[in-house]
C-alpha cells in the first residue's frame, strides 16, 4: 500500500531529549498523514479515522471521521480534507467535528494538494482530479490513467508522482501533463524547498533532486530505500524512510544522517510534520514527537558577549555517535561550521547562518559515518579555527 504525506510548518523554541511516544488518546494503530490548521494538528490513522491535537501532541481526540483508513490530509483555511483508502474523499468545515463525503468518486485518494482556490486529488487508477469550489464538484485532468502517489507545486508548475512512470509536470493547472526525465520509478513522495525539488521513490532507489524545475534529476546520496515523507526546518531536510526511520540532510541531500534516537525498533515513517518547535513522525502503530532543537538546534549557552572568538574541543571525545561542539562569537557574524574526514573531504555542514554575539553549542550525530579521525572547522567573519575529533564505533 502506498501513501502520500503532507508537510506543515510553524515554529516556537522548546526543549526535550529524543523521540518520545506521542499516542495519548490514539492507542495502538498506524498513523499515516498529518496536516496543520492554525494551532491544531490532525493525523490520519488505520481504520480509526482522523485524530486532532490542540496542545502540541500532548493529547489527541478522535474526530467525527472515526471509521476510515485515512491516508492523506490537506487544509484549505478552516476546511480539512481527508483522503481514504476505499472510501473516497471527506471534508470537514468545523475542525473535524463533522465530516461530509464529497462527490469525488475515486475510492482511493493517497495524495492531496491545495493551490490557492484549487484542490487537487491524486487517485489510484484514474489520475489527478481538480476542484475549484471547495470539493463540491470535481473534474478529471488529462493525467487520467495512472496511479498518483504524490502531488506538489513549485510556482506555477504542478508535479505528480506516479506508480512506475516517475514524475509528470503541468504548467496549466492540469490541462496538459508532460513526463519528465525521471520516468522509470514509483514516486512515493514529492517535496519542494525553494528551487529544489525532491522525489522520494518507492522502488528502493532513494531520493532524486531536481534544481531546474524537473528538467533533469540527480540521485542524492540517500541509501537505496523507499521514502514516504519529507519536512524542512531552516536548512535541514527531514526524510522518512521505509524501515530505517528518519534521516536529515543539511547540504541539500549531499549527505544524510539517521536521527532515530528513542525509536522503538526500525520504523517505517509514513508522515513527518513540524509544528510549534516539535517534529512529529507517524509510523507503524506509533506516533512520535521530538523537539526540533534536539536535532538541529544551535543552542545559545550565553548571550553575554565574549572577549574573543573561540572554538572549543568537542565533548565527549572520542565519541559514538553524537558529540557536542561549543564556540563563541564576539560580534554578529555569518557562521559556518563544517565537518571534514581525514582526507579533507567535506562530510557535513552543521551551521551555516548569521548568528548574534554569544556562546553556542551544537550537536553532531555521526551515526552514518565510519570510525576514524574527523576535523571540524569554524569560520565566522575573519576568524577561522580547526580541531580534530575521534569517532569510535
Amino acid at each position: 500500500m502506498f501513501f502520500i504525506i503532507f508537510i506543515c510548518l510553524l515554529s516556537v523554541q522548546v526543549s526535550d531529549a529524543q523521540w518520545t511516544l506521542d499516542t495519548n488518546g490514539i492507542g495502538y494503530t498506524s498513523e499515516f498523514s498529518f496536516v496543520v490548521s492554525g494551532n491544531n494538528i490532525f493525523t490520519g490513522t488505520f481504520n480509526t479515522g482522523v485524530f486532532l491535537s490542540s496542545n502540541n501532541g500532548s493529547s489527541w481526540a478522535q474526530t467525527g471521521l472515526n471509521n476510515q483508513y485515512v491516508i492523506s490530509l490537506a487544509a484549505n483555511g478552516s476546511n480539512i480534507f481527508a483522503g481514504t483508502y476505499g472510501g473516497g474523499l471527506y471534508l470537514s468545515t468545523n475542525n473535524g467535528t463533522t465530516w461530509t463525503q464529497t462527490s469525488l468518486l475515486s475510492a482511493y485518494v493517497p495524495s492531496l494538494l491545495v493551490v490557492g482556490n484549487n484542490i487537487y486529488a491524486g487517485a489510484y487508477y484514474d489520475g489527478v482530479h481538480l476542484s475549484t469550489n471547495n470539493g463540491t464538484t470535481w473534474t478529471q485532468t488529462s493525467l487520467n490513467n495512472l496511479d498518483i502517489y504524490s502531488l506538489a507545486v513549485s510556482g506555477s508548475t504542478l508535479f505528480a508522482g506516479t506508480l512506475l512512470n516517475g514524475v509528470y509536470i503541468s504548467t496549466n493547472n492540469g490541462s496538459n501533463w508532460t513526463q519528465t526525465s525521471l520516468n522509470n520509478h514509483s514516486i512515493q513522495s514529492l517535496f519542494i524547498n525553494g528551487t529544489d525539488i525532491y522525489a522520494g521513490t518507492y522502488s528502493s532507489a532513494g531520493i532524486y533532486l531536481s534544481t531546474n524545475n524537473g528538467t533533469s534529476w540527480t540521485p542524492t546520496s540517500f541509501p537505496n530505500e523507499s521514502v514516504y515523507s519529507f519536512a524542512v526546518s531552516g536548512n535541514t531536510i527531514f526524510a522518512g524512510s521505509d524501515g530505517y526511520g528518519v534521516y536529515t540532510s543539511t547540504n541539500r541531500g549531499a549527505n544524510w544522517v539517521q536521527r532515530n534516537e528513542g525509536f522503538l525498533g526500525n520504523l517505517r515513517v509514513f508522515g513527518l510534520c513540524i509544528l510549534n518547535g516539535f517534529i512529529y513522525a507517524a509510523s507503524d502503530y506509533d506516533l512520535y514527537r521530538r523537539p526540533l532543537s534536539d536535532i538541529i538546534g544551535i543552542k545559545p549557552i550565553s548571550e553575554q558577549v565574549p572577549d574573543h572568538y573561540s572554538l572549543e574541543q568537542n565533548y565527549p571525545n572520542p565519541f559514538n555517535p553524537t558529540t557536542k561542539i561549543r564556540f563563541a562569537l564576539t560580534k554578529s557574524s555569518f557562521t559556518n561550521l563544517v565537518i571534514y574526514d581525514a582526507l579533507g573531504r567535506e562530510m557535513e555542514t552543521i551551521v551555516n547562518e548569521q548568528l548574534n554575539p554569544g556562546t553556542y553549542a551544537v550537536d553532531w550525530s555521526a551515526g552514518k559515518f565510519s570510525s576514524g579521525m574527523y576535523f571540524y572547522r569554524l569560520k565566522a567573519g575573519d576568524y577561522v579555527d580547526t580541531k580534530k575529533m575521534l569517532l569510535i564505533k
